[in-house]
């Protein structure tokens, strides 16, 4: 088989690209895999280490405010279409897979010019505007969260959660390695913190805020800041002189993280979702309020229905999250429940049922 996989722009649409890949890769290692992308976003670095060729296209997404940037919009889309055919001709795949993102919108549809089967990966609660508009092309659409036909055709939407990363599903096997990773110690509560891969400002804010309440109650931090907020969190952690502090601009080894973590607070990306259902780890969630159609909170409200996480509003969170945070490590019986419910929800196979619907569109 020889496939392509295209979008990105973020974590969230690029880890469950990776993640389809590698049960492609399992099922079939003979099976060829071209990642497309978009010039100058994070996948171009992110896809090659995990092992895969990418190649990018010019295009970029288009600013909902009045910008002159957007008068290079119609003509970058232009030139990302023909190089998308190109790439299509040259690498004649059997089959096309779009994940959301810019690079999918161009690479899909010059696919499906091409009579070549597509498939879209919706991971969100709202989809996404390149996945709406690919759908009346698509063979497939498999999704993560019920009641998608407000958004596409029913006959070909299939549910199968969000892919993970295997790491991910194997973290309660990284406890031990984690505490070496991250210099902690094994018998102090440790809360980690992730904003998605850029960083959140408002967690970033609330935590910086709130470090000396997390030293002096004793708590170790693991906190993923994103590359812009780093250099003032590490000043932070500076002048504290505590070694229970530990800022990063990126984790990499997300699964050893997760298995350190007693608790954690993130944003409500469909991506963190998924992986904290498969952890089990009981959460505090701080949705994007800007996030398209407010999707963020949709996706949290999700789990906070069925008592399967804690939520803080994101224009709340500097008064309340680090409060909220100590008051969850200190409650063992509400870190037990959120963590058995939340544990309900994962899809461990959705990587397996998602490369499975591609094999099919191969036949």
């Amino acid at each position: 088989m020889k496939i392509i996989i295209s979008g990105g722009g973020t974590g969230g649409h690029i880890y469950p690209a990776i993640a389809i890949a590698n049960e492609l890769k399992t099922i079939d290692p003979s099976t060829e895999i071209l990642f497309v992308g978009a010039e100058g976003k994070m996948e171009m670095e992110k896809v090659p280490r995990a092992g895969y060729q990418i190649v990018g296209l010019p295009v970029v997404g288009i600013k909902r405010e009045l910008t002159l940037s957007n008068l290079a919009f119609p003509f970058k889309l232009g030139r990302s279409f023909v190089r998308a055919q190109q790439i299509v001709r040259d690498f004649k795949p059997d089959a096309a897979v779009g994940v959301g993102g810019y690079a999918s919108g161009p690479l899909l549809l010059a696919a499906s010019l091409k009579g070549i089967p597509t498939l879209i990966q919706e991971q969100n609660s709202y989809a996404g505007i390149t996945n709406k508009a690919l759908a009346r092309w698509a063979k497939r659409i498999c999704v993560a969260y019920p009641c998608m036909d407000a958004f596409f055709p029913a006959d070909k939407i299939k549910l199968t959660g969000n892919p993970v990363r295997s790491d991910i599903q194997l973290a309660d096997q990284q406890v031990d390695a984690g505490r070496k990773l991250f210099g902690l110690e094994p018998d102090r509560p440790t809360l980690l913190i992730i904003g998605g891969s850029q960083g959140a400002r408002t967690l970033n804010e609330s935590m910086e805020a709130g470090l000396k309440q997390f030293v002096d109650a004793g708590v170790q931090v693991v906190w993923q800041t994103g590359p812009a907020f780093i250099e003032r969190a590490r000043k932070a952690v500076a002048e504290l002189n505590s070694p229970l502090i530990k800022a990063f601009d990126f984790i990499y080894d997300m699964d050893k993280a997760y298995a350190v973590a007693n608790a954690v607070v993130s944003r409500a990306g469909a991506l963190s979702v998924s992986e904290l259902c498969l952890v089990g780890k009981p959460a505090i969630l701080v949705p994007l309020p800007t996030a398209a159609e407010d999707h963020q909170t949709k996706n949290a409200m999700s789990l906070v229905d069925r008592k399967a996480a804690l939520l803080v509003n994101d224009r709340t969170a500097r008064e309340e999250l680090v409060t909220a945070a100590l008051k969850l490590l200190n409650d063992s019986a509400l870190r037990k429940q959120l963590s058995t419910e939340i544990k309900k929800l994962a899809k461990p196979d959705a990587a397996r049922d998602i490369a499975e619907e591609v094999i099919k569109l191969t036949k």
